[in-house]
């Protein structure tokens, strides 16, 4: 990667927060001690359900005394707490991103988390101090299916697609970064295997390992 400005996805690509996703519906029901039987099922019942629907599913099945979007709400409750308190970073992130300092790369962080909660977490993780700014899709009011906060991002550095890569785990995010000219760098995360391939051939680079792309930088 020769370019001097950078672009960063948060979960999937500098923490590795997906495992804890796709593990908090079950978390939830263990909470509420849902038997195993059940538990399943309903597990099986969400499994392409957004949280808003599960939560939906959840209230209508178990009878619970409270609403959809309280049941939502205890949800990015328990989802928040995680990234204030274990998930951690993806291994060898931190030795490429002070590679990326030497090389005097300006970076950012566009990320579909909350900014407060991001901001948090990194501080946690130790690594905010590598970035100049953080902008979420909540406050752009579009996710990255439209490469607004890409572009939002460059503005801000004072850069051009052209000039800036974006690390994404998301084959998503990278067509539409692709698609608005930036340098793509695919990031491998189990969540996104199935699409792997596909990544492979969009992007113009590929990173499995961080520890290795901190070696050959």
């Amino acid at each position: 990667m020769d370019k001097q400005f950078a672009i960063f996805d948060m979960d999937g690509t500098l923490i590795d927060s997906m495992p804890y996703w796709g593990r908090l519906l079950g978390e939830y029901l263990d909470r509420l001690h849902v038997p195993a039987d059940q538990r399943d099922f309903l597990l099986y019942r969400t499994r392409r359900m957004s949280m808003a629907d599960s939560a939906a599913v959840l209230q209508q099945e178990l009878r619970l005394d409270r609403s959809r979007m309280m049941i939502e709400m205890e949800l990015g409750d328990l989802m928040d707490s995680h990234y204030l308190r274990d998930i951690p970073l993806k291994p060898g992130i931190e030795s490429y991103l002070q590679r990326l300092r030497e090389a005097d790369v300006h970076l950012c962080i566009a990320t579909l988390t909350p900014t407060p909660l991001a901001k948090l977490c990194l501080e946690r993780l130790g690594i905010s101090k590598y970035f100049d700014f953080l902008i979420s899709c909540e406050e752009m009011g579009v996710g990255k299916e439209v490469p607004d906060i890409f572009l939002q991002c460059a503005l801000q550095m004072g850069s051009t697609p052209y000039d800036t890569a974006v690390y994404e785990d998301s084959y998503r995010a990278i067509r539409t970064a692709r698609r608005a000219g930036f340098y793509t760098v695919g990031v491998y995360d189990q969540s996104g295997a199935r699409h792997w391939e596909e990544m492979c051939l969009t992007c113009d680079e590929t990173i499995q390992d961080w520890h290795e792309a901190a070696e050959q930088f």
